[in-house]
């Protein structure tokens, strides 16, 4: 997609390899919680609000969910999902697309495990019914305002006098691989 395509009033970036794994370690950083999607068996999508481990991006995305949940049916069915994430206080949007795997590696829980699972499991990072959601990030979309909220204002308003000439953040396609 080039910049011609996207919106006129943002500067579109096309990143891959270790430049976009970058790009979106920086984007994500913070923000706790993103919705995953899944395929339903009948094709619908059926997205969820999961918790994100504060771990470095290096292109793969970790969580811990029950065994037993819609979303490990669904990705057993099609491992395609879309990771979405929003933290407007800091105007940083993404959408990351990725193919999903589930196991129950004790050793993984144990690196993942924190006491804020203690309310999903309340017999800690034994329980038998704790999975492992690991979502191997292909691609993704970004959009991000690149000033503070006053600068961002005074950009608006130029962008809205000048037809959309003055660029008001940066929007991208990133490939992770």
């Amino acid at each position: 997609m080039s910049s011609e395509k996207f919106d006129h009033d943002t500067d579109y970036k096309e990143l891959s390899g270790a430049e976009g794994r970058e790009k979106i370690a920086g984007l994500v950083k913070g923000i706790h919680i993103c919705m995953m999607t899944t395929v339903c068996g009948d094709g619908s999508m059926h997205s969820r609000p999961m918790a994100l481990q504060d771990k470095p991006f290096d292109g793969v995305m970790w969580f811990l969910t029950r065994v037993g949940s819609d979303k490990v049916g669904e990705i057993k069915q099609d491992q395609h999902v879309t990771l979405t994430f929003a933290e407007p206080s800091d105007s940083k949007y993404l959408s990351l697309k990725g193919r999903a795997s589930v196991n129950q590696d004790k050793a993984k829980i144990h690196e993942l495990w924190n006491a804020m699972y203690k309310a999903w499991f309340p017999k800690g990072e034994d329980d038998p019914e704790i999975a492992v959601v690991r979502v191997d990030v292909s691609e993704g979309e970004y959009w991000e305002a690149s000033s503070s909220k006053l600068v961002m204002g005074v950009k608006y308003l130029a962008a809205a006098v000048t037809g959309g000439k003055v660029p008001v953040g940066e929007a991208g396609h990133v490939e992770v691989q």
